[in-house]
């Protein structure tokens, strides 16, 4: 089953309250997202923590062939 992009942005934004969060149906199909996350935790942290921080924040949505998201285009900053 597919996710809505609502559904991504509530897992987010559970871990990062504050965060500016845009996600992206990149395909209209509800498989296949981009999202875009901005936070103050992510200072100091290179890109791979960061995205590790919100790949574990989707809580095993992304797991596998089982996971109901099927693709998701991450990019993580801190806010400038």
């Amino acid at each position: 089953m597919a996710m809505e992009a609502q559904e991504i942005e509530e897992l987010i934004r559970a871990e990062f309250p504050n965060a500016k969060i845009t996600i992206t149906d990149l395909a209209g199909d509800g498989n296949h997202y981009a999202a875009e996350v901005i936070d103050e935790s992510f200072k100091g942290k290179n890109r791979v923590q960061q995205q590790r921080a919100v790949y574990a924040a989707l809580k095993g949505k992304m797991d596998g062939s089982h996971g109901e998201l099927h693709a998701l285009a991450l990019t993580t900053k801190a806010p400038t």
